[in-house]
């Protein structure tokens, strides 16, 4: 069947490109907070593209299996992974190739692509970018992290106030109520953890019919925990007594939500214990970074240790990743006035190294091609009793360069 050529510039749904003015915000935002990631101390890594399926994917769990695209290496015959997510990359790096090292911190951009949308507002291709800090189990690690992602939004220029909300939870929460309902059914687990995961409060009561009691009470309650600080509180009198474990992971709660109430008191701190959404290889606090009026996380992250035991080396981790692309489509691009300088195509060589100099003090000079002065242009090269000088450029009186 003949292609219709009226399709054939249309790119996949999810799929999207960035023009000039788009892709030069986006670079300006990678570079300023790679920059400040730099500045704490995290090093920048670059993890390949793809790699093969039995490193990439090794323990990642069946979420990111299912948003990878696999394709077969023509030159070994065996299946590469086009990567999905960064994270398991860096996690591979810091026990393979950094083994050395008792704490790494790592950072990192990259594309990413997914064979479907995580949600309806997602993109299949986002720029990630993202910090990873490996070899400490505590308290001090969650805090560093968060705080750094906090630093990140607003060195973008997102407001750390009350028009910011941090969401709060513990995977560790989840998993010690469903070691307790004992539905030894890998099936069922992994049905229960997708219908909380999508908050579907009617697919997970009708997975819950078939539970004995106090399963479907002790599930149905992971919905309705979450609002303030006081959920925490609340959890504990309702599931502490059926559930004993699961008081480590609310006192770690308690613990990080006050260290961060206390050094950003205007940061509005949201729990919800039956926060599930990002990958399943968490296995402690999780967070996201939301913003009033913007449906997608800007960022989330969270604790996932012992996934570097696949590469020979079981570490604490925990980190944070961003969609370079969804966080410059909620910031105001950078509309000051064009500031480059028009230059006449000429060989004249003084000219030249003018244009030279000026480049190497940072200006950004743009040789006028066919008497056609690019807009980006407020400043000109005109010639001047014998010296190459600048001048503002009035447009109105003047349709090409003089030289």
């Amino acid at each position: 069947m003949k292609q219709d050529r009226n399709y054939s510039w249309q790119l996949p749904d999810g799929i999207d490109e960035l023009l000039p003015s788009q892709a030069a915000h986006v670079e300006d935002l990678r570079r300023r907070l790679l920059d400040q990631a730099s500045r704490w101390g995290y090093e920048f890594v670059m993890p390949p593209l793809a790699e093969f399926t039995e490193s990439l994917l090794v323990g990642a769990g069946e979420d990111l299996d299912l948003l990878t695209f696999k394709v077969p290496d023509q030159l070994s015959g065996r299946t590469l992974g086009i990567r999905a997510d960064i994270t398991p990359q860096v996690a591979r790096i810091d026990a393979h190739s950094l083994g050395d090292r008792q704490v790494n911190r790592l950072c990192y951009a990259g594309s990413t692509l997914h064979t479907r949308a995580r949600s309806l507002l997602a993109s299949r291709s986002p720029l990630q970018l993202g910090a990873e800090l490996y070899g400490e189990p505590g308290l001090a690690g969650d805090l560093e992290v968060i705080e750094l992602m906090l630093s990140l939004l607003g060195e973008a220029g997102v407001s750390v106030d009350s028009s910011l909300s941090l969401d709060l939870g513990h995977s560790s929460v989840f998993t010690h109520v469903l070691a307790a309902c004992q539905t030894d059914d890998a099936d069922m687990d992994r049905a229960i953890f997708d219908a909380l995961q999508r908050k579907s409060r009617p697919d997970l009561e009708r997975l819950l019919e078939a539970l004995p009691a106090p399963g479907p009470d002790l599930l149905g309650a992971l919905l309705e925990l979450h609002g303030d600080l006081s959920v925490i509180d609340v959890a504990s009198e309702r599931l502490a007594d059926l559930v004993p474990a699961i008081e480590g992971p609310l006192r770690e709660l308690r613990r990080l939500a006050d260290a961060i109430g206390a050094r950003y008191p205007a940061l509005d701190m949201y729990i919800d214990l039956g926060e599930l959404r990002g990958y399943r290889y968490h296995t402690g606090v999780v967070f996201a970074a939301y913003r009033r009026g913007v449906g997608e996380a800007l960022a989330r992250g969270g604790r996932y240790d012992n996934v570097g035991a696949v590469y020979g080396r079981a570490r604490p981790a925990t980190g944070f990743a961003m969609d370079l692309r969804l966080l410059a489509a909620q910031l105001k691009a950078d509309d000051s006035p064009a500031s480059a300088i028009a230059a006449p195509a000429t060989e004249d060589e003084a000219l030249q190294q003018e244009i030279a100099r000026l480049r190497a003090s940072g200006e950004t000079v743009i040789v006028a091609l066919g008497d056609c002065i690019d807009e980006r242009c407020s400043r000109e090269l005109v010639l001047e009793n014998g010296q190459w000088t600048l001048r503002d450029l009035d447009r109105k009186a003047q349709n090409g360069l003089k030289s």
